[in-house]
């Protein structure tokens, strides 16, 4: 994970509606990550050829608040898959960004972690062992994030909960990012262990505002 900062305004288009940008410490951050696709499995089905996969994504972080519940997300700018029917899947469940990509894990030194694909390359070296981040640190609030929201063509928004344990988190130093930085940086980069994940079938029930009552109603009963 390699974090980028960039002019919150920047950012204001990307904005689902119904939340809100959230920031470190004042500051608007952009997370460059690469990371492996293992076992994975829609509705407890493993699609053949498709379980185990890399990916790039670019991603930065927003805040929903439900009730006392603060939400902290992540919004997707741009995901790289090189197996065709997850980022079909993808698409088409969640609107969510996938380009088809050739995206590799490539051998690397001990403690490094690389990942290439076309002429781009991300990659960093552990410079601490991995732990769990204290809460408050700007670790934790890249990390620990158990909600993903995306614009949807109608200009609504799609919400889905993302459950898993809490990450080990190395500082990282080395960093390379070979594509178009995203904002000032790298600031900061980790290295991070991981876990079993899951995430929910998406809920449409943030809707842009101007929908009418029954566009609502019929958002509520898909929730």
């Amino acid at each position: 994970m390699i974090n980028y900062e960039v002019a919150p305004e920047t950012l204001a288009s990307r904005i689902p509606v119904g939340t809100e940008l959230d920031l470190w410490d004042g500051r608007a951050l952009v997370t460059a990550v690469g990371f492996q696709f293992l076992d994975t499995r829609v509705r407890g089905i493993a699609i053949p050829f498709h379980r185990n996969f890399d990916e790039i994504n670019l991603r930065f972080y927003v805040r929903r608040q439900v009730g006392d519940e603060v939400r902290h997300g992540v919004v997707f700018i741009r995901e790289l898959v090189a197996p065709i029917m997850v980022a079909l899947i993808a698409r088409l469940a969640y609107n969510e960004p996938y380009e088809i990509a050739r995206v590799r894990r490539v051998d690397a030194a001990p403690g490094r972690i690389e990942y290439a694909w076309g002429r781009g390359r991300i990659g960093a070296t552990a410079a601490t062992e991995l732990t769990v981040p204290r809460q408050g640190s700007e670790q934790a609030f890249v990390t620990q994030r158990h909600w993903g929201y995306t614009r949807q063509r109608d200009g609504s928004t799609v919400e889905y909960h993302v459950t898993h344990p809490l990450w080990r988190v190395s500082d990282a130093h080395d960093a390379v990012f070979e594509a178009e930085p995203p904002g000032r940086g790298p600031v900061s980069a980790y290295l991070v262990d991981g876990s079993a994940v899951e995430v929910s079938s998406p809920r449409h029930d943030l809707v842009a505002a101007g929908a009418d009552d029954s566009e609502r109603e019929r958002r509520r009963r898909l929730g």
